[in-house]
């Protein structure tokens, strides 16, 4: 057997954390080791429960533990574990596909598998480079996405990705991409006021498009919230202006819903919102529930159609992962779906985000609170070191970390995106809880700025 200690030291002594500087993991307090799950909290191996203000970094939905999703693995293993997806099917994968298509916007017809967020972005991006090759549209080699966006963490995700702390430094690495001004109203990069913009952010995208749409392959796009780069809020018409310009010039539109998907912003995925139908859905995080990695590609029958051929034509897509369709993982997302309906995640939703939304108001009573962004269960606090005039924190005083030392110290786990403190509770939250949650995330900014 272990002892808690030993598992601490072997924690620190073993894993490399991600995202996570590790000199300072060394230096500030005693590792964290999480033993169990119960409902929305984490309990640690000192048995002190903490409310998981983050669903475990954006995946969990129905809670911990959940009987119906651990018996749903626990039904598929002792039918079929794993078989692979290169030329044959399986049971879950099948199901799961149907399901999907059911769910998801109009004209969304094939379902490409694979393993996390990153995946589902490079593969769609491939898909698309591939379907204009194989149509002779050589010239369209390049993608248009937006300044401040994330898509992942391979080579091609992060091509399109604009979020220079996470990626300048693998600039040489990357491939060219075009970049649009993300509408970050706090902080317009256009110098311009949200009341009389007149949304100047999507003339410029246009502007773009215009001259170089013969060699855009996709627009690339986290529909409504801009997740990683601090739950940055669209406004609304945004996204339903940047998908009919993309039509209009025959660029092919991918929507990035791995964090947006499955409930995050109120509507099971945030396209619905505008009415957008894309013609790539890239799914992750919530689509087990938060239990098995899992990730999904849709897009459309005329992009599939575009892959058809003879064998000597070689117009295969030539992608694919070891776990692709694993039917644990697809049998567990099955469950999380059919959750969805028979709790009325959704309808019972409507109230908590009204509540959250209250609750968010008294923030701006703390000076150093520059904007509180929400779009349903989604939400960024922005820390200001002066409101007046946004000037942040300067990076050595690590206010976000401090925001989390305090809220841990009482009972909540939550993590920061720089300065902009970041909630996303699992969406079978109860009210109550919300409002803990909430109550300890002030406390904890109070305590953290000195105010």
């Amino acid at each position: 057997m272990y002892s808690k200690k030993q598992l601490s030291d072997w924690d620190k002594r073993y894993i490399w954390h991600p995202f996570t500087q590790m000199q300072d993991y060394y230096a500030d307090m005693q590792p964290l080791i999480i033993e169990r799950g119960e409902g929305c909290c984490l309990i640690d191996t000192e048995g002190k429960r903490y409310i998981d203000g983050v669903s475990s970094l954006w995946v969990l939905v129905h809670g911990h533990g959940r009987k119906e999703l651990v018996d749903a693995i626990k039904k598929q293993s002792e039918t079929l574990c794993h078989s692979t997806l290169l030329g044959l099917g399986n049971v879950p994968s099948a199901l799961l596909a149907k399901m999907l298509v059911d769910i998801t916007p109009r004209g969304l017809e094939k379902v490409f598998y694979s393993d996390n967020g990153s995946t589902s972005v490079e593969i769609a991006l491939k898909m698309a480079y591939q379907y204009w090759q194989q149509k002779g549209e050589k010239k369209r080699k390049r993608f248009l996405s937006f300044t401040n966006g994330y898509h992942g963490d391979t080579i091609g995700s992060v091509s399109v990705g604009g979020i220079d702390l996470f990626h300048k430094v693998y600039r040489p690495l990357l491939f060219k991409t075009y970049k649009a001004p993300s509408p970050y109203c706090y902080r317009c990069p256009l110098k311009l006021k949200r009341e009389t913009c007149g949304m100047a952010c999507v003339e410029q995208f246009e502007d773009i498009v215009r001259q170089h749409k013969d060699e855009i392959c996709a627009v690339v796009i986290e529909p409504l919230v801009q997740g990683a780069a601090g739950m940055i809020t669209q406004p609304e018409g945004f996204l339903s202006a940047i998908r009919r310009i993309a039509k209009e010039n025959d660029l092919l539109f991918i929507t990035d819903e791995v964090a947006t998907g499955f409930g995050r912003t109120g509507t099971m995925f945030a396209c619905e919102k505008e009415s957008v139908e894309p013609d790539f859905l890239c799914l992750a995080k919530g689509v087990t529930g938060g239990y098995l990695p899992l990730a999904a590609t849709l897009t459309t029958e005329e992009v599939f159609a575009g892959f058809l051929g003879r064998f000597d034509e070689f117009k295969t897509f030539f992608h694919g992962h070891t776990y692709t369709g694993n039917p644990l993982a697809c049998a567990v997302a099955i469950e999380n779906i059919r959750l969805f309906e028979k709790e009325r995640t959704l309808k019972k939703l409507k109230g908590k985000i009204a509540l959250l939304e209250k609750e968010l108001r008294r923030f701006y009573d703390l000076p150093h609170v520059g904007e509180v962004r929400q779009r349903g269960f989604m939400v960024g606090i922005e820390l200001v070191k002066d409101r007046k005039t946004k000037r942040p924190y300067p990076s050595k005083e690590k206010i976000g970390q401090k925001v989390i030392w305090e809220a841990r110290k009482r009972g909540v786990i939550i993590r920061p995106l720089g300065d902009v403190i970041v909630l996303m509770p699992p969406l079978a939250i109860s009210e109550k809880m919300l409002k803990d949650l909430v109550d300890v995330v002030y406390l904890g900014i109070e305590r953290a700025t000195g105010t």
